[in-house]
């Protein structure tokens, strides 16, 4: 593996620094990666600590894996409810959603990777993770659809299915095509495709 740094190594750090520092580490490691491919020595030699401190703080990859998932999980939940919020008019919340999507999957962290593009989500543990966050994203747009859109909350919940299905997919065919559209640019062709379905309701505010 290249680009290994120990950037702490034989420093004492508190608890909840040194398992920062962990996460850091083994993120890098598993993007480039893959679950799969990972060891924990990598994961240990990219934090600069010995492999006892690393399982001091995690008894193993797996573990190391799912509080990653749920970091993220909870940050992309955490962006798009803040988009919803951002603002009252139903068009701007449509982009500001979907823009969310778009911010995520082009951080240069590349923590998507790990919650759209897992090579282990045949692990069931992996699986209800991956499934908690977007369902966090889903819930967000729910309320909105379902306090704005004249609908009950079964077909409120499909929309933002939908819409999430269209964001999550499409940002991440865009990261991976490098960006030939400019990120704006996108965002606001798939706003327009969504907004054009989503006005065919009887939504309260325009």
């Amino acid at each position: 593996m290249t680009g290994t740094a120990q950037p702490n190594k034989g420093i004492r750090l508190p608890r909840d620094a040194r398992r920062a520092q962990l996460l850091e580490a083994a993120q890098y490691v598993f993007v480039h990666n893959g679950y799969h491919a990972a060891a924990m020595d990598d994961i240990a030699e990219r934090a600069g600590v010995s492999k006892p401190v690393l399982y001091q703080h995690f008894p193993g990859k797996l573990e190391l894996y799912l509080a990653l998932l749920e970091t993220h999980g909870n940050e992309l939940v955490r962006r798009v409810r803040k988009a919803i919020e951002s603002t009252t008019d139903n068009k701007l919340r449509v982009r500001a959603a979907i823009g969310a999507f778009y911010e995520f999957v082009a951080s240069e962290d590349q923590a998507f990777r790990l919650v759209f593009e897992s090579d282990l989500r045949g692990e069931p543990a992996v699986e209800k993770a991956v499934e908690s966050s977007l369902s966090g994203c889903i819930d967000a747009i729910t309320d909105a659809v379902t306090a704005d859109a004249g609908l009950d909350a079964d077909r409120a919940r499909l929309l933002a299915v939908g819409l999430v299905g269209l964001a999550q997919v499409t940002a991440r065919d865009w990261l991976d095509e490098t960006q030939k559209i400019p990120r704006d640019e996108a965002i606001n062709l798939m706003s327009t495709l969504a907004w054009k379905g989503l006005a065919g309701f009887p939504l309260q505010n325009s």
